[in-house]
């Protein structure tokens, strides 16, 4: 085993003396020991339970023959840092999560883990982290919470309570009337309950194969859950007390370049997150697959999108899809459309993914479609290119609301907080097109994300009519005709930045189009008298990030070869 390094020989003495300190026993030398990698924190809804779900899984480990040891991340919940320089460290989260999961394991040189993330960054940091160490590794998430109500019995979410503030600058919906969506747009702990970044990625970990089936869709805080992480537990004592299935079930035998087509094809289907595509590019990384950022619009051309998910004009939520059939249900109605749209792979339950999925089958057609009855004949997102974006941006075409192709003048804005400001004050008119820079990866920096905005102006009913554009990157609750990770970012010199007021700008989501409409000549001389806008920090954090981060289209990872 791994750990014999730190427990086994006569040179061991001074670690088995540390290690009696924790409570260990004689017996507990020679099984494996695992790491049960908790991201516990109470102030994010989907995590403050988590201490708790860490003493069932550690419960059922004891159980099965081997020994647990917990360890911590940190987490940042996006919802509550939105709108406020808090946002800037979301993203590098990820990062700081990942080397955390690498440092911790590798220390202490343990055998297998459980990973127990739910939102946001928090999922892909773990992944990220996990490759790493390459060890046999389960995920299983805190999973969603149950959707809200209003009091007239209206289904709600967190993207409803965002929404709810622009439509109350409009004028639309009364003090009253925003307090009762805010006190029941989240009624319970769990993941925030549409498709939005957390339930995508929990979603796409069963795609993956590294997550038994039900993870993304099984209410949290349920009886459900609580067999899901006991089934968890078990299966990872299962694999880390046999040698052969240690090495069988190894995390790079698992999650590799089936298993990075599969999670972005299933995303398609279910129209996930506009985030996925940036994270999915960092685990591609570092599993080492040679994905590019392209090569999703390819596998959109190929995949039906058959669930439409809460906020892509839906009052679906995640625990509607668990009851349709789950996941699950989902891959196996993709895998209709040809073997080439799912690809087999080996899962972390035993099986291949053709055989994990034989039996599932779609149990409301409401629900989840069929593909002869798709939302779309292609998937839910896409990547567009052009003079504006030569290196790729990202839109999630599930939510569009209105046109695909549109033609609009520019309203510039060098920031975020910048522009709620001047959509509050009126200066967004229906045809425009918002531009927000200076928020990308290097720039932000950070890459926050433009839910404030996004919801501004869809609750100020101009959502069918606007576009918006930025470096940065939307949440997942985002709709409408948002286009994100424009590469490269307004920081390094890229075209977003030369806009001016009054620029036209072209959009064509079919034909994968976005550009600005300047002439070769215009744009050069831009591009002499240009000089990017550099923020202050105050944040050495954020000093280290901006000087070691790459944009958007390789994924934000950090630069690894100085």
């Amino acid at each position: 085993m791994r750990s014999d390094e730190v427990k086994k020989g006569h040179n061991r003495a001074p670690h088995r003396s540390l290690l009696r300190a924790t409570g260990l026993k004689d017996e507990d030398f020679n099984k494996p020991f695992i790491g049960v990698a908790n991201s516990f924190i109470e102030i994010i809804p989907g995590h403050f339970f988590l201490n708790k779900v860490a003493v069932i899984i550690k419960d059922e480990i004891k159980a099965n023959g081997c020994v647990p040891f917990e360890f911590n991340t940190i987490g940042v919940d996006d919802g509550i840092a939105m709108g406020h320089d808090g946002m800037l460290f979301s993203l590098p989260s990820r990062e700081l999560i990942a080397n955390s999961i690498e440092t911790v394991m590798n220390a202490h040189k343990l055998d297998a883990m459980i990973a127990i993330p739910n939102c946001d960054k928090i999922v892909p940091g773990m992944i990220m982290g996990a490759i790493r160490v390459d060890v046999p590794t389960i995920f299983v998430s805190g999973g969603p919470m149950a959707k809200g109500y209003t009091k007239d019995g209206t289904p709600i979410d967190l993207a409803t309570a965002f929404e709810a503030v622009g439509k109350f600058e409009a004028g639309d919906i009364t003090e009253e009337e925003l307090t009762d969506i805010e006190c029941n747009a989240c009624p319970s702990g769990g993941s925030c309950s549409g498709m939005f970044t957390a339930n995508s990625m929990n979603t796409l970990m069963e795609a993956m194969g590294i997550a038994l089936a039900g993870n993304g869709t099984i209410l949290a805080l349920t009886p459900e859950r609580e067999v899901l992480y006991r089934a968890a537990a078990k299966r990872i004592c299962e694999i880390a007390k046999d040698n052969v299935l240690r090495e069988k079930y190894k995390l790079s035998n698992i999650l590799n370049e089936n298993a990075v087509r599969n999670a972005f094809a299933v995303d398609m289907a279910m129209g996930g997150s506009s985030n996925t595509v940036l994270h999915m590019l960092a685990i591609a990384k570092e599993a080492g697959v040679d994905f590019k950022l392209e090569d999703i619009n390819k596998i959109s051309k190929r995949v039906s999108h058959i669930a439409k998910i809460s906020p892509s004009l839906s009052t679906v939520h995640m625990e509607d899809i668990n009851a349709a059939g789950g996941v699950n249900a989902v891959m196996k109605e993709m895998s209709k459309r040809g073997d080439d749209i799912l690809l087999d792979n080996l899962c972390i339950e035993g099986q291949s993914l053709y055989t994990k999925i034989k039996d599932a089958y779609i149990k409301d057609t409401n629900i989840i479609h069929t593909i002869d009855n798709a939302y779309s004949e292609v998937g839910g997102l896409a990547i567009l290119y052009g003079n504006l974006a030569t290196q790729g941006s990202v839109i999630k075409t599930a939510g569009i609301i209105g046109e695909r192709v549109l033609t609009g003048k520019a309203v510039c804005f060098d920031g975020q907080d910048e522009a709620i400001k001047g959509i509050i004050a009126g200066k967004v008119k229906a045809g425009d097109v918002v531009v927000i820079r200076y928020e990308g990866p290097r720039g932000g920096p950070g890459m926050q994300e433009m839910l404030a905005p996004t919801s501004l102006i869809m609750g100020m009913g101009l959502g069918d009519s606007v576009a918006l554009i930025t470096d940065g990157r939307f949440s997942g609750a985002t709709r409408g005709a948002s286009i994100g990770h424009v590469s490269p970012e307004a920081a390094e010199g890229g075209m977003i930045g030369l806009l001016q007021d009054g620029d036209e700008i072209h959009i064509d989501v079919d034909k994968y189009i976005l550009e600005v409409k300047l002439s070769q000549e215009e744009i050069n001389k831009r591009k002499d008298a240009f000089k990017p806008l550099k923020k202050k920090l105050k944040s050495s954090w954020l000093g280290q990030y901006r000087a070691l981060v790459t944009n958007a289209s390789s994924g934000a990872i950090l630069k690894t070869n100085l």
